[in-house]
């Protein structure tokens, strides 16, 4: 296994080397659908050798463990380099500092600092294993989806832009490395350095195409992400001065006993609020939110990257690692309120903007919200239903962003106004959508099961005020989401006086989308064997007891209303293909000129009809949550810090 390990961490940095040179446009995409292919073979074959081999955690370090603590060093120390450098060139010195204090402080420590109890810098458990199928599958797939994409990006739509695709699909790569190496590290020290690279290369993408929006927002998620970057440092410190360990599951231990054998203060708790603070920056949770919004700014396939397969998800990895230590105590209550704070919010604001990938964003947010609250809690039900999300919404949100960017390549718009009949003007992309958005809040899809386990274990939580407001907030939060998903469908299915037109996307774009659709549906028909042979191994394994959340008596529901989603409207399909319409005319409010698109007014001038959403921009438009949000979640992780530091002081 040590060797397999080895192989899924170094080789996407070493192979990113390959289409960074590469500037021959068909060398290229071969490169790079080569190393994504075995990217995909290598993480699945790695999963299946492990599951098959029991499924046992085990502990090891890479060969020559030595040389990549060295690396590891120098590695921290240029990318603090490379972060002064390009602050100072834009003109942004001030977020420098917050590179410059954690590299020194981690770096001090490993060099100057006590000893600390040598253990294996890696694992690979259950959780593990879930991780790298979604870093390994579905981010390689947005890798072969983005060559196609970044083609008509630049020959088709952005001549005007520097074609710098050699770097773009590097960076995938490098990020498919640093989430390999994150996912495996229990070593704090290992776990930084990767966490970092996360924060850079997602920095460098959003800046792309180096206009001075783009500037600006990838220098708001570098600052973000940099103060969470702090928050691993504080607690490397606190784990080597206190504790004398960066293990982080010795850290978890700590916290966990400390709650049972009544040691006083909370200084047990400090080291898991700070890897908490740096999760929920992350995780793009309030008030961190901005740069998650700010990425929109580069190419889709960076958007699709970041949402599903990296970044956010590396903050719920980690709140999903420390969950149990988070149980029933300060950091918990804090990590619960902000992601139901989030999930209610984000839901409301997602319903006031129209821009497709505006949508998907505050949906992510929004989604991430309640998988920040399930950890928040800590119970073996709502990690189940956390883990459950983050699969669905991996797979749900990397097709939800290719196919916005597909729409948006062929039609030249990702506003969802303008999506109106997409069924009849570009069906394979329409059924990709709806098949995305569908898995985002329908039943049998995970997404909305999910959310009946964690609602259920919240009103199971010790925490009166907290249970309360957690059923609220999933309440509310899930209502808003069903109006804002159904609003995007209805357009979708509507009728389009528009005429057809040509299908640009690539083959290859198609491909990955086609398969995200595949692994929708299997995950779904697949649902009960994935709950008992790796949801519930891995509750066990962290709690030392089975769940059951799906009963036999669910499972025959999710089997009639999968065959209502899918099947019926297939049959329907076949009995009606061959048939021929008979167009109606309908009353417009005025004389119906023959085609239900346009009529006569009653002062017989001539009107165009036009269908548009409820956005209710004037009660939930950004302008009027979006800075409330801001302040009532800073205020609440304040408080809870205070607390915490409080009570270790």
């Amino acid at each position: 296994m040590e060797m397999l390990v080895t192989a899924l961490i170094c080789l996407p940095f070493l192979w990113a080397i390959l289409p960074a040179v590469i500037h021959n446009s068909k060398c290229r995409a071969f490169f790079v659908y080569l190393g994504c292919g075995i990217v995909i073979a290598l993480s699945v074959f790695t999963a299946f050798k492990w599951f098959l081999a029991g499924g046992q955690a085990m502990s090891f370090d890479l060969p020559y463990k030595e040389v990549f603590d060295e690396v590891i060093l120098v590695g921290d120390i240029f990318l603090m380099c490379l972060i002064t450098y390009l602050s100072f060139k834009y003109k942004k010195g001030v977020i420098s500092l917050l590179a410059i204090v954690q590299t020194v402080l981690v770096a001090a420590l490993e060099l100057f600092g006590p000893e600390v109890k040598e253990l294996p810098a890696l694992r690979f458990d259950w959780l593990t294993l879930v991780m790298i199928l979604i870093i390994g599958v579905v981010g390689s797939l947005i890798g072969i989806y983005a060559v196609g994409y970044m083609h008509g990006y630049h020959i088709h739509h952005h001549k005007e832009l520097t074609d710098r695709r050699s770097f773009f699909l590097a960076m995938i790569f490098v990020f498919f490395g640093a989430m390999f190496g994150l996912v495996f590290s229990q070593s704090l020290i290992w776990m930084y350095f990767f966490w970092e690279i996360t924060s850079v290369t997602s920095f460098l993408l959003i800046g792309y195409t180096r206009t001075e929006e783009a500037i600006n927002n990838s220098f708001k998620a570098l600052w973000m992400n940099l103060l969470g970057g702090c928050g691993i440092a504080a607690a490397i410190a606190i784990g080597i001065l206190a504790f004398k360990t960066v293990n982080l599951y010795e850290i978890i231990d700590i916290a966990i006993v400390s709650k049972y054998v009544g040691i006083p203060g909370t200084l047990c708790l400090l080291p898991i609020a700070c890897l908490a603070f740096a999760a929920l920056t992350k995780s793009a949770q309030f008030p961190f939110s901005g740069w998650l919004l700010g990425a929109m700014v580069a190419p889709t396939p960076s958007s699709a990257l970041l949402h599903s397969a990296t970044m956010v998800k590396a903050g719920v990895y980690l709140l999903i690692r420390i969950s149990m230590a988070m149980a029933d105590n300060y950091v918990g209550n804090m990590v619960a309120l902000i992601g139901g704070f989030t999930f209610l919010a984000a839901s409301c604001l997602a319903i006031s903007v129209s821009d497709g990938k505006k949508v998907l964003a505050y949906s992510t947010i929004s989604n991430l919200g309640l998988i920040v609250a399930c950890t928040g809690c800590g119970y073996e039900e709502t990690i189940w239903a956390a883990v459950f999300l983050v699969i669905f919404h991996a797979v749900s949100k990397s097709m939800l962003f290719q196919c916005v960017g597909a729409i948006e390549n062929t039609t030249g718009s990702r506003d969802v106004e303008d999506m109106q009949g997409l069924i009849s003007l570009f069906p394979k992309l329409a059924v990709v959508l709806m098949i995305g958005i569908a898995g985002m809040f329908l039943a049998p899809f995970g997404m909305l099961i999910s959310k009946w386990a964690a609602l259920k274990a919240f009103i199971d939580t010790s925490s009166v005020y907290v249970s309360t407001l957690m059923v609220l907030f999933i309440c509310f939060g899930s209502a808003t989401t069903m109006f804002y998903w159904t609003k995007w469908m209805s357009k979708i299915l509507g009728a389009s006086g528009k005429e057809k037109s040509r299908d640009l996307t690539k083959k290859n774009e198609y491909i990955s989308m086609f398969f995200h659709a595949v692994m929708m549906v299997a995950l779904i028909l697949g649902f009960p064997w994935l709950s008992a042979n790796v949801l519930k191994p891995m509750t066990n394994e962290m709690f030392g007891t089975d769940v059951q959340v799906i009963s036999y008596q669910n499972i025959i529901i999710m089997i009639v209303l999968l065959v209502g989603v899918f099947v019926i409207p297939f049959i329907n399909y076949l009995l009606t293909k061959n048939s021929k319409a008979k167009q109606v005319i309908t009353y417009m409010g005025g004389a119906n000129c023959g085609d239900n698109f346009n009529f006569v007014s009653s002062t017989g001038d001539p009107k165009e009809m036009h269908i548009s959403n409820f956005y209710m921009e004037d009660i939930m438009g950004e302008k009027k949550l979006f800075t409330p949000a801001i302040m009532i979640s800073t205020f609440i992780i304040i408080v809870y810090m205070i607390i915490v530091i409080g009570g270790a002081f």
